[in-house]
């Protein structure tokens, strides 16, 4: 299958939205030093976002699995936990 050229493709944005005109006054790397100093998104599923409702509850339950990481099953495999 032929890879499209840019002139073939359609365009879905209407002819009075300029492009230049709607981000004139943008700032590159704006938000780059919050995004290193640490935030973190995540994208849920959409059955896992059912289950909690709101971050907080995501959190406790995430803690949860950290604690639960820590109690020895009785096995001994040898192999250590990651």
């Amino acid at each position: 299958m032929k890879k499209r050229v840019k002139s073939e493709m359609t365009d879905d944005l209407r002819p009075e939205y300029n492009l230049r005109q709607l981000i004139k006054g943008g700032v590159r790397g704006k938000y780059a030093k919050r995004y290193q100093e640490g935030t973190n998104l995540v994208l849920l599923s959409p059955d896992v976002r059912k289950a909690f409702r709101d971050e907080e509850a995501v959190n406790e339950a995430l803690r949860l699995v950290l604690r639960l990481r820590e109690i020895p099953n009785g096995k001994k495999s040898g192999v250590p936990r990651t």
